[in-house]
């Protein structure tokens, strides 16, 4: 290694050597915002080497309270102590410097700029008196990478990677920055299974020299990867203890209150006419590529049809094009008898079309929006919530209310925006607008990603019963259980075609993975 790749390493996490994290405590931690008492009187540990599970339902205050620990919020009551030292962080760079990392749920990426961009971006050290020593970044990429077992292309461009490749992109970024305490929020949320297996054999070795805080959703992750296992409700620490103690059913029941139950899909398959058909479709992806290359798949009233398949097998860019979001290159697409390739999207929604879409952030919601806007989103022209050119603000109002309360989405209020809230009640506002809608058709794209245990077993009834009342869906989700659960019939998708189509009662686990592998069956 040259001098200059030399000196940026210590630049960067070689140089957090010092900064071992041996202990953290957050003590009596307590903040308050308008109308909502985030953390009330939270306490939890971490020693050197050690996985901390932070679980909870969605607005238990998990991502607040890894906020606080990073500076990012300042505690109203309460202290921060490491190493048995307190410390008080006025923002992130504090955290920085005393070696806290944190992975956002949402990706702090810019996507036309590469790795080693992306990672310089962070580094103040590395820019000399007069330039950016992008070599030097580089060098230390590839360093981190292979240092920590993370394969990364330091010159490839965010948008060219998957979201798994991404993750670690990010995770990569923050060992960079100087990292020797990772907080992860959702780090599995959009991870392919194989992907998620991936990630806890990374952070198991990982853990050799960090300490790690997990807040996941997914307890056989918890279960699979912490030590220890903390649970949050309402903003309060409800039970503390060591995670190999208690099963995945005990874990959620002790989230919500109340024992965990799945509903499964045992109803007869449906004898309804064919709701959405598509025949030889061919879409195009970002890259200018065959995403979808000659799919056909048709759908009936009255029944869901899962998609199962490897992320990047053109699950998006099927879902974008039925819904008018992305253009039809050929083939049709067949709704009820009409042909809607290429409808604009308003079209598409006036033809009867729901729509759950994979980025709820840029696509299902608008941030700025409050609750009750984004709720009356596609409707707010119907003679139900205008007059003319006026909102009727009771009526929508009321109705805003009733689905707050039906949904339980955890906010200060119906004119609370949108975008403030947490992964899973922003998730939970677009279900219940889709869901009021009462649409002909539900395409459904990874509905419960980021849901507490409690919103997906609600979110699951929800779907069931929209099918017990004749509507068909189309339900895309890499969560083979949830597919397994919920579907008449089983769909698997690889490189832009369906495979194969199976029955409920003919799929497993093994014989679906062979399949999504791209392994035809005889």
């Amino acid at each position: 290694m040259n001098d200059r790749a030399g000196l940026c390493a210590l630049l960067f996490i070689f140089h957090a050597m010092d900064n071992k994290i041996r202990s953290l405590r957050m003590e009596h931690i307590t903040k308050r915002f308008p109308g909502v008492l985030a953390s009330d009187d939270i306490s939890i540990s971490v020693s050197e080497g050690e996985v901390l599970a932070l679980v909870g339902e969605n607005g238990a205050g998990k991502t607040t309270l890894m906020n606080i620990l990073m500076g990012l919020y300042q505690p109203d009551e309460g202290r921060i102590i490491i190493n048995d030292e307190p410390v008080r962080f006025r923002g992130p760079e504090d955290a920085f410097r005393a070696g806290l990392g944190m992975v956002h749920q949402q990706y702090m990426l810019v996507p036309n700029m590469t790795v080693t961009e992306n990672v310089a971006l962070g580094c103040k050290n590395a820019w000399s008196p007069f330039r950016l020593d992008m070599k030097a970044v580089r060098d230390h990429v590839v360093e981190a990478s292979e240092h920590y077992g993370l394969k990364v292309n330091p010159d490839a461009y965010i948008w060219q990677l998957s979201v798994g490749e991404q993750q670690k992109v990010e995770l990569v970024k923050t060992l960079c920055l100087g990292a020797r305490f990772l907080i992860l929020d959702e780090p599995t949320s959009a991870l392919t299974p194989q992907e998620v297996d991936e990630l806890i054999v990374l952070l198991h070795r990982m853990t050799e020299e960090l300490s790690i805080i997990f807040i996941s959703h997914k307890l056989q992750e918890v279960k699979a990867l912490s030590n220890k296992v903390t649970i949050l409700r309402h903003g309060r620490v409800v039970f503390s203890g060591n995670t190999d103690d208690y099963s995945s059913q005990e874990i959620a029941a002790k989230m919500t209150g109340h024992e965990i139950v799945l509903p499964k899909n045992t109803g007869k398959a449906s004898a309804g006419d064919e709701a959405l058909s598509m025949k030889d479709l061919v879409v195009l992806s970002d890259r200018k590529t065959p995403a979808l290359n000659g799919l056909s798949l048709g759908i009936r009233s009255g029944e869901i049809v899962g998609l199962a398949g490897v992320s990047g097998n053109g699950q998006r860019e099927l879902a974008e094009a039925i819904n008018g979001l992305r253009h039809v290159e050929s083939g049709s697409i067949s709704f009820f008898g009409k042909e809607i390739s290429n409808y604009t999207p308003r079209k598409v929604i006036e033809e009867g079309m729901g729509y759950i879409p994979e980025e709820r952030n840029t696509e299902g919601i608008v941030p700025a929006f409050s609750i009750k806007e984004n709720i009356v989103l596609k409707d707010a022209a119907e003679k139900a919530f205008s007059s003319g050119v006026f909102l009727r603000q009771k009526k929508i109002d009321e109705v805003a209310q009733r689905l707050v309360e039906r949904f339980d989405v955890r906010c200060p209020g119906i004119s609370t925006a949108a975008g403030s809230l947490s992964g899973g009640n922003i998730q939970k506002v677009i279900l219940a607008r889709e869901i009021e809608r009462h649409p002909r058709f539900l395409v459904a794209v990874y509905p419960t990603r980021g849901l507490d245990m409690g919103a997906v077993e609600f979110i699951h009834s929800e779907l069931l019963k929209i099918r017990e009342s004749g509507i068909g869906i189309l339900l895309i989700s890499e969560e083979l259980d949830e597919i397994m659960d919920l579907s008449d019939r089983i769909a698997v998708i690889y490189k832009g075609r369906i495979q194969s189509v199976l029955d409920r009662n003919e799929a497993t686990r093994e014989r679906l993975g062979i399949l999504m592998a791209g392994v035809g069956e005889e």
